[in-house]
This record gives C-alpha cells, sequence and structure tokens, in this order.
C-alpha cells in the first residue's frame, strides 16, 4: 500500500482519460490509491478487465518463489519462462494482452475519436525524467494497472511481436526484467480507424519499469 501510495503522488499531476485494471482485488486497491491522488481521474470510469489479471501458476500457485526456481531448474528452464504443472503458459498470456489492446484501442477510439479528425503525430525528443514524459500533444492517455508477470509478457509481445523500438539506453534485459511492484511503463500508440476496422499503425516505448518513486 506504501509503494501505491508512493505511485500515486509520483503520477499525480499526469493527465489520464481512461483508466483500466485488472479483476483481483490487489490491483484495484493499487488503482484506487492512484486514481484518488489523480485530479484528471475524477469522474473516470474504473474499467475492471479478466485480460490484465496474474498469471496462473497452476500448482505452484500460493507456493513460494523459491519452490517455483527448483521447479523450473529441475525442468532445465528460466523460472520467469517455465510453466507448471496446470498453470498459463507465455502463449497463452500473449492472447489475453492481445485481447486487451483490441479492448483497450476500440474504447479509446470510442471515447476520444471524433469523425474528420486528423491523426496526432507521434511525439519525440529526449526524456527529461518527469513523471509526465512523452504524454506532451497525446490526446488520449490510459492508465492501465495489472500484474508483474503479466506486465513482464506483455513488455515482450509490444517488442518482440509489435516491433516496438527500444529508446536509446534501453536493451533486451529491461524488457525481460521482472516488473518490480508499482514499477511503470510507458507506450505511446497510434491508431487508425478505417473501413477494416481499428489497425495500429505505429508505436513507441517511451520507458519500461520506472520506479524512481519507490
Amino acid at each position: 500500500m506504501q509503494q501505491a501510495e508512493a505511485a500515486g503522488k509520483y503520477l499525480k499531476d499526469v493527465k489520464f482519460t481512461n483508466v483500466f485494471v485488472s479483476d483481483m482485488a490487489r490491483a484495484r486497491q493499487t488503482c484506487e490509491t492512484i486514481v484518488k491522488h489523480n485530479s484528471s481521474c475524477s469522474g473516470l470510469e474504473i474499467v475492471t478487465d479478466p485480460s490484465l489479471k496474474e498469471r496462473s501458476f497452476g500448482s505452484a500457485e500460493g507456493g513460494l518463489v523459491v519452490d517455483m526456481k527448483n521447479m523450473a531448474t529441475a525442468a532445465g528452464q528460466s523460472w520467469l519462462d517455465f510453466t507448471p504443472p496446470g498453470g498459463e503458459t507465455i502463449e497463452q498470456m500473449k492472447m489475453r494482452i492481445k485481447e486487451f489492446l483490441e479492448h483497450l484501442f476500440q474504447r479509446m477510439v470510442a471515447d476520444h475519436c471524433r469523425p474528420g479528425q486528423r491523426e496526432t503525430g507521434m511525439p519525440e525528443g529526449a526524456l527529461a525524467g518527469k513523471p509526465d514524459d512523452g504524454t506532451r500533444d497525446v490526446p488520449a492517455h490510459a492508465l492501465v494497472v495489472s500484474h508483474g508477470a503479466l506486465i513482464r509478457v506483455a513488455m515482450r509481445y509490444l517488442v518482440d511481436e509489435l516491433k516496438c523500438p527500444l529508446p536509446q539506453g534501453l536493451d533486451m534485459s529491461h524488457v525481460i526484467a521482472l516488473c518490480p511492484n508499482t514499477g511503470i511503463c510507458r507506450f505511446i500508440f497510434t491508431v487508425t480507424k478505417g473501413d477494416a476496422g481499428i489497425t495500429l499503425s505505429a508505436i513507441r516505448c517511451v520507458f519500461i519499469n520506472r520506479c524512481e518513486h519507490i
């Protein structure tokens, strides 16, 4: 809860237009703590999405991390990518992430896209180390609260499969690292609405796993 309070205070002046959260209690509590510090979130609907829930760890659910590490070692695998018996695979998690992004884009377009509106250019420029880095001139900005294992897979999905370039100073070690509690990642998406539906036309990574607030 102290980490959630710190994240809320860090993001208090960052403007959000939408809020999405996992349906698990700890994520909801974290989200509500962040939102209460942010004046731009006053009156916003908090959209609960089960696609954002934490990975199911099967037989390792509720156990100690060291026990899962031992199971992974015995199987000759990295514990971060290991699937315990009955657990959710990385590919299954990617499908949930893909489903969430589709929902996110549809909701954001429905809420903020107007007929005849022109596409906004992708913001550029070096980071200033501020909480609102990358958000200047972005017309819609979603706060998404999820869980460490899912966030890690989401980062790899965005970089590996959606081909998002990394900013200077970041490499794959940042992408594959486990997101710390209340760590913050920011990506900018440009989507286009046409006859074929909503398509992703550009993506930019601003930062991954920022945790200065904690």
